[in-house]
């Protein structure tokens, strides 16, 4: 796992599988008073945090990590996990973290309730393909449905949720307004060509990337559910290169796939879009 600094409350963790980034996000924590809360770390005054893990890594290893990870980079233990959507990969953080609470939005709380235990099985699918064992099974606990649009504080802080639907019946993504980082769950991949999952929309697709384009344009970094972090110019070429995509594929004309994202797994998901939009 490759973890980076993205901004001074702002860590990301890459795991070795399909690249799939998770956020850790710190904001300062306040008294009643308004005033910054003050701890000891090494040494010196430092205000006080509290923590969100958003979305995760896949391997036993890496999830066993991210406590110490939290811990020598001086950020407080998670209040809360956040998931971008319900997709099985993006969803392990409770391994990592067993008594946080699990956030997310409406639609993705709407998604798990009508299909129970999905995430457990497909996950087990996973590790018994790869042979990967985990020290106990994913139990989901408690999950609590956030509006999108719509806001969820941390500490002194605020993140803005925005409704991100069209990969999959279900999403948000999260927009870390101080930092200037754009968590964009499965959207805006370098790596990686659109993909119609699960209830896929087309044009729920395209909406999502028109809903995202100021932010992107805001962004210092914009972090993909699974690629590397772009810069807003590089993530607006993505952004078009997208669309493009999209209204080719909606409209039955032959596809051209966007450059850097031609190899034969982009290809075999190519192929699966295609059933899925009815071209």
């Amino acid at each position: 796992m490759r973890v980076v600094s993205l901004h001074a409350d702002v860590l990301l963790a890459t795991s070795a599988i399909w690249q799939t980034n998770c956020v850790i996000v710190r904001g300062t924590a306040q008294e009643d008073t308004g005033n910054p809360v003050k701890v000891r770390v090494a040494g010196e005054l430092s205000p006080d945090a509290e923590t969100f893990v958003i979305d995760s890594p896949i391997l036993p290893e890496e999830l066993e990590v991210l406590p110490a990870l939290l811990e020598q980079s001086s950020f407080p233990p998670p209040s809360g996990l956040l998931v971008t959507h319900a997709d099985w990969d993006h969803m392990l953080g409770r391994l990592a973290f067993p008594d946080a609470t699990l956030g997310c939005a409406m639609s993705t709380a709407e998604r798990m309730r009508s299909t129970p235990g999905v995430v457990q099985r497909e996950l087990r699918a996973f590790d018994e393909e790869h042979y990967v064992q985990r020290p106990r099974p994913l139990a989901l606990g408690s999950v609590q449905a956030l509006d999108t649009p719509g806001g969820c504080e941390i500490g002194s802080q605020e993140l803005a949720l925005h409704p991100a639907d069209g990969h999959t019946s279900d999403g948000m993504a999260v927009w870390i307004a101080w930092a200037g980082v754009l968590v964009a769950g499965d959207y805006l991949s370098s790596v990686e060509i659109p993909v119609l999952g699960e209830g896929a929309s087309v044009d729920a697709y395209l909406a999502t990337l028109e809903r995202l384009r100021p932010l992107v344009s805001a962004a210092t970094h914009v972090v993909p559910g699974h690629g590397p972090t772009l810069d807003s110019g590089r993530a607006i070429a993505v952004l078009e290169e997208d669309l493009l995509y999209l209204d080719a594929l909606s409209g039955g004309s032959d596809v051209d796939l966007p450059g850097g994202r031609r190899t034969g797994t982009q290809r075999r998901i190519h192929s699966e879009n295609l059933k899925r939009a009815g071209a």
